[in-house]
């Protein structure tokens, strides 16, 4: 599991536990797994998608921010975008 925070200007988005991430990187869309190295990204607009360890997957549209990652926690410091933040569940 990945703990991961998600945070805007107006305080705390989201904080939680999951199984992976998939960000938007300046260079690309990339995921984020349990053990991955550290690394610090700055991020373009688009969408952060969280995924539980039960498939549903919670999405962040943002327009962009960085994000930090190291020992299993994941901070991303981000401006969000004006699209409402969806749950879905694909089983």
């Amino acid at each position: 599991m990945i703990k991961i925070k998600v945070v805007s200007p107006s305080g705390t988005v989201y904080d939680a536990d999951v199984a992976h991430v998939t960000l938007p990187g300046a260079i690309g869309r990339f995921a984020v797994y349990p053990m991955h190295a550290p690394i610090i990204s700055t991020l373009i607009k688009g969408e952060i998608v969280c995924f539980s360890t039960d498939e549903t997957q919670t999405v962040f549209p943002i327009q962009g921010g960085f994000v930090e990652v190291e020992d299993d926690h994941a901070t991303v410091c981000v401006e969000m975008s004006d699209k409402q933040i969806t749950d879905t569940n694909h089983v």
